[in-house]
């Protein structure tokens, strides 16, 4: 029985480059079982990358801080408290790196997100005074709801679907998908994984971003 997916986007179904990887637009919609789309970016991103690819809506975005699965969507993580966190950290001279339009969080239901350039060391220490998470993706600092995962955000689709959560097979590459690692029954970092990602993952793959995705896709359908 071929079975659900829970997938990351960056890293994971994209190039070196951060495009979206074309292949994906002919394996995902062709795969006979649920695919959920788990990621840090925004709501709007992966409810987008379903749309064009062509499979349901089925979204664990923001860490875990919404879920959607077709027309229920449910949120987790106190995005007022992450503004608090931004503003105090602006205020002592730090720089989210973003501009004026802020395009990286103006979607942003749950969590904020900081550049990577940005003062780390005091994007935590503010963090840690308003009792929030700072979790480092590779791809930005996210501003985060201690206990909001993806993991989480997992046991609630497959809660939704009527499947065992024990039945996904989940690829990613970063911190963040630890959580979902630990839920899915089988659990394969890509070859560009970092270090968190790799120790959790039940197989790490010798092949990296869409590549490694591929291989994991050839092995476990049946």
């Amino acid at each position: 029985m071929t079975p659900p997916l829970a997938l990351d986007i960056d890293g994971t179904l994209t190039t070196p480059g951060g495009a979206v990887d074309p292949r994906a637009f002919d394996v995902l919609p062709a795969w006979d079982a649920p695919v959920v789309l788990a990621t840090g970016k925004s709501f709007p991103y992966p409810i987008a990358l379903c749309h064009f690819v062509g499979i349901p809506e089925t979204v664990v975005a923001e860490n875990g801080g919404v879920v959607c699965v077709g027309d229920t969507v449910r949120f987790a993580g106190d995005r007022a408290r992450a503004e608090r966190v931004i503003e105090t950290f602006e205020a002592r001279g730090g720089d989210t790196g973003w501009g004026d339009a802020d395009l990286a969080n103006r979607w942003r239901e749950t969590e904020l997100i900081v550049s990577m350039a940005a003062d780390e060391s005091l994007l935590r220490e503010v963090a840690a005074e308003y009792e929030m998470e700072v979790v480092d993706t590779g791809y930005a600092y996210h501003v985060k709801t201690p206990g909001v995962e993806k993991g989480n955000g997992l046991e609630l689709v497959a809660a939704e679907l009527g499947v065992d959560p024990g039945t996904f097979v989940a690829v990613g590459d970063s911190e963040n998908d630890a959580s979902t690692f630990a839920v899915a029954g089988r659990s394969f970092a890509v070859a560009n994984a970092d270090p968190v990602a790799g120790e959790a993952a039940d197989v790490v793959l010798d092949a990296g971003y869409m590549d490694g995705t591929l291989a994991v896709l050839e092995s476990v359908r049946t």
